[in-house]
């Protein structure tokens, strides 16, 4: 158990908030039990409405800007550098909306304070919350389950973003979605062995349509991708396989037909059933062999993000031997002008 840490970073992507940010930013901590400081960092993915500004004006320590929108899922990579780069020790992400509420943020790196967890979700009371729609409830549950199943843990609000990471897995972490980092964040930090952590969180009335959200069709559909694109990259072998099963079935049962009635003297009259069945079978067996060649390509990619990892962490210990060094440079001259 570490009884007390650095720096906690708390990190928030904003895009066009300057008009939620000065509430939202009121009700953040400055002060957070088992750490010596805690900073602020805005994220501000191509706004428009100078979000940026008023982040500043309000006394947020660190903004970072993108010149253009490019999603949530690059503005919340953009806070992990960040953040890392400003020393954070823990890193707490929530939204610019205050959606959840601040208070909680104790609760949520507790468990990564007491050694027990690398990551640490906020889980949401979704079968009370009147915010969200009977379809929208049905899809939450739908997407945890699928990130239980692909990440091995037992998170039960996966699409939360209301989570803490702690320095050394947030080195670790990429997102490849463009859309949302939320389950692909919870199935990279399983896969990596990292304990991931849930607690209950509180969270506060709406105070506008969400941005990921514009039409519950296109939630659906990016859902739907979403999902699928998870099971691709981090299950290909069984992925592929169920798909290589699902062509070749009808085949084998086309095929059988085929023997059948050949055994009953009739085979030549059932020719079309041996051609479409052998097709079938054909298109399945390349099929599973893409599963296996898609399952070396995933080991592969785990290789690269290991190789990644050292890369960036060799970088962070190379500007922070810099800064050492230019603080014990700058101290004999602070020391002699404190003397004049």
């Amino acid at each position: 158990m570490r009884d007390r840490l650095g720096k906690l970073v708390i990190q928030i992507p904003c895009l066009n908030e300057s008009g939620q940010l000065p509430a939202m930013l009121a009700d953040l901590p400055r002060e957070v039990a088992g750490f010596d400081r805690v900073e602020w960092l805005v994220i501000d993915d191509g706004s428009t409405d100078g979000t940026a500004e008023v982040a500043r004006a309000h006394g947020v320590d660190h903004v970072v800007r993108h010149d253009t929108n490019r999603g949530l899922a690059a503005a919340f990579m953009t806070g992990l550098d960040a953040a890392l780069r400003a020393g954070a020790d823990v890193i707490v992400n929530t939204d610019a909306d205050n959606q959840y509420d601040a208070a909680c943020i104790p609760d949520l790196v507790a468990p990564i304070l007491a050694g027990e967890a690398q990551m640490v979700i906020g889980a949401r009371p979704i079968a009370t919350h009147e915010g969200f729609s009977p379809l929208k409830k049905a899809l939450q549950r739908l997407g945890s389950w699928v990130v239980r199943k692909a990440s091995g843990t037992s998170v039960p609000d996966a699409p939360s973003g209301f989570r803490a990471i702690s320095r050394s897995l947030a080195m670790r972490l990429y997102v490849f979605n463009t859309h949302t980092y939320t389950l692909e964040t919870i199935i990279q930090a399983g896969r990596l062995n990292e304990p991931v952590a849930s607690v209950p969180v509180r969270v506060n009335p709406d105070t506008r349509e969400s941005r990921l959200i514009r039409s519950m069709f296109g939630y659906i559909r990016r859902s739907a991708l979403t999902i699928i694109r998870i099971f691709a990259i981090y299950r290909p072998l069984q992925f592929f396989s169920l798909i290589a099963l699902l062509i070749a079935l009808p085949g084998l049962v086309a095929f059988a037909r085929f023997i059948f009635f050949s055994l009953a003297g009739d085979g030549g009259g059932h020719i079309q059933s041996l051609v479409i069945g052998a097709s079938l079978i054909a298109a399945g067996s390349v099929t599973l062999i893409g599963a296996f060649l898609a399952d070396l390509t995933a080991a592969n990619r785990a290789l690269l993000s290991d190789v990644r990892t050292r890369l960036y962490r060799a970088e962070l210990e190379r500007e922070e031997a810099k800064k050492s060094d230019g603080e014990v440079a700058a101290s004999p001259e602070r020391e002699a002008a404190s003397q004049r």
